[in-house]
């Protein structure tokens, strides 16, 4: 550390990421996503017993399906843990409300792809394979939003992929309905017949499971953009 500056500037600043045990700026960057996710992780275990707790993973499941980056299950899977006796009672919040969202990225895809839905396709960098994936999307749309709706990759891409490229409405609506029921009922299931024994297990691989899910997400976007 090391003292310079004057006027607001003046403070204590880092020479030397080693200095504070970082072997660099990426060991510190993890550390930091880290935190975050671990912070976010025991927030809603505290918070998952208060009454309007439905109504934030509500919130959250609507919002990830059409412009949100954080996946629901991150706030699913404490509040399940904190709660198991309302296991599939929040799978099916998950479930209603991310299908809702979705209808909301189906229409921004429709109606407001060049407004809106361009801006939140370029957050994942994948406006150049736009091109690319309509031809996938003519003959695999609906596997596509089943398999994308079950898995990590953000579904407010399908979402307004599925408006963009006028996959039909019902479709669209029943393989969401089918995808995101699947995804959250089996992590409620699982998570209501080995609840502790899960619970121990993030507790003490809560490391690894963040760095795994970040993998699979930025690795799913990458396969996409590969096709």
């Amino acid at each position: 550390w090391e003292y310079g500056g004057t006027g607001r500037r003046a403070g204590f600043k880092i020479r030397s990421l080693r200095w504070c045990g970082f072997d660099s700026l990426y060991s510190y960057q993890k550390i930091c996503v880290m935190k975050i996710f671990r912070n976010l992780y025991e927030w809603t275990l505290t918070k998952s017993s208060h009454k309007k707790a439905p109504w934030f993973l509500s919130i959250i499941s609507f919002s990830e399906s059409s412009f949100f980056p954080i996946p629901p299950d991150i706030i699913l899977i404490p509040m399940v843990l904190a709660k198991k006796t309302k296991a599939f009672f929040y799978a099916l919040v998950c479930t209603l409300s991310s299908v809702l969202g979705g209808v909301l990225g189906y229409f921004i895809g429709l109606i407001l792809f060049n407004s809106i839905g361009i801006i939140l396709i370029n957050i994942y960098h994948l406006n150049d394979s736009i091109n690319e994936f309509k031809n996938y999307y003519n003959l695999y749309g609906p596997w596509i939003v089943v398999i994308a709706g079950f898995t990590p990759f953000p579904f407010k891409v399908i979402t307004i992929a599925s408006g963009l490229f006028q996959l039909n409405f019902i479709i669209f609506i029943l393989c969401s309905f089918l995808s995101r029921g699947a995804r959250f009922y089996l992590v409620a299931g699982l998570l209501y017949l080995y609840g502790e024994k899960i619970r121990i297990f993030i507790d003490r691989y809560f490391n690894f499971l963040t760095i795994l899910f970040l993998v699979l997400l930025i690795g799913s976007i990458l396969f996409i953009k590969l096709l």
